[in-house]
């Protein structure tokens, strides 16, 4: 009776097992063709961003993470597609991407990349620095972000350069709306947007012309010893620039700038290209 019950068993145990490896080599085979599915996805994504054809390559993209999100090119996939949108200026979509990513994906090794793109999308979506403050505060939140958290990378590196750039347009922006106070003779409000230039801009190409309307505008109140210590301030750390020669004629009575934002998809994409081709 006993060998009977081990017998039975012994054919019990050899089905499960038979059956356990069964379904673990249907199992390696279905992981192996979903795996072959996103790797002819993510060509194929890829073939269409060269092309050009950038919402199809996002398309396929996403189609390649849904297809084996357990992959280690999954969280690639949704990279490519952040920058396949970003590539032909689709922003929004491009920065839904990457908050995507982000949360999904936060201990990543490409997440300094990630939060990189994010700042250039906001970078480059500026239209009118001089009417929409957001897209450039944004943008520079995120590239600080970027050289905390990411100090010893070329993507810092990028970062401080393109926080110069935000800095001379914010200063410009002081700059517009403070001339445009002087013209109205608003001489306090002038004045205040001046020294904002001087006060949080300090290392722009503004900081000589704010300094000498700081003399123009004090002096045109009477504020005569404010209006010296300004010139003598410029006469001290720019004595040969123009700016000194017309505050200089302020006091004998006799009485112009601009930034843009460049695009820099190029120089973006041949550092990205590298990671995931």
């Amino acid at each position: 009776m006993k060998k009977f019950f081990k017998l039975i068993f012994f054919i019990l145990l050899t089905a499960l097992v038979t059956c356990s490896s069964k379904d673990k080599k249907v199992s390696v085979i279905q992981e192996k063709d979903l795996e072959l599915q996103m790797i002819d996805a993510y060509e194929e994504g890829y073939k269409e961003l060269e092309r050009g054809d950038v919402i199809f390559a996002a398309k396929k993209f996403n189609e390649a993470e849904l297809l084996y999100p357990q992959s280690e090119w999954a969280p690639k996939s949704v990279l490519m597609a952040a920058y396949a949108f970003y590539s032909q200026n689709y922003y929004p979509r491009a920065v839904s991407e990457l908050e995507r990513f982000i949360s999904k994906y936060p201990n990543h090794q490409n997440l300094d990349y990630a939060y990189f793109l994010l700042a250039m999308c906001h970078y480059e979506s500026i239209v009118d620095e001089k009417k929409d403050l957001e897209p450039l505060l944004l943008s520079k939140k995120k590239f600080e972000y970027v050289i905390e958290k990411y100090p010893n990378t070329d993507f810092a590196q990028d970062a401080k350069f393109k926080i110069n750039l935000i800095q001379d347009v914010l200063a410009s922006k002081e700059m517009y709306i403070g001339r445009y106070y002087l013209k109205k003779k608003k001489w306090v409000a002038a004045i205040n947007r001046f020294k904002n230039v001087l006060n949080y801009y300090e290392t722009t190409i503004f900081v000589e012309e704010a300094l000498h309307r700081l003399v123009e505008t004090n002096y045109k109140i009477g504020l005569t010893e404010e209006a010296e210590k300004y010139a003598n301030l410029l006469g001290y750390n720019y004595q040969s620039s123009e700016w000194y020669e017309e505050s200089y004629k302020v006091f004998n009575r006799d009485y112009k700038v601009s930034s843009e934002i460049k695009k820099d998809k190029e120089s973006v994409f041949r550092r990205f290209k590298k990671l995931f081709q």
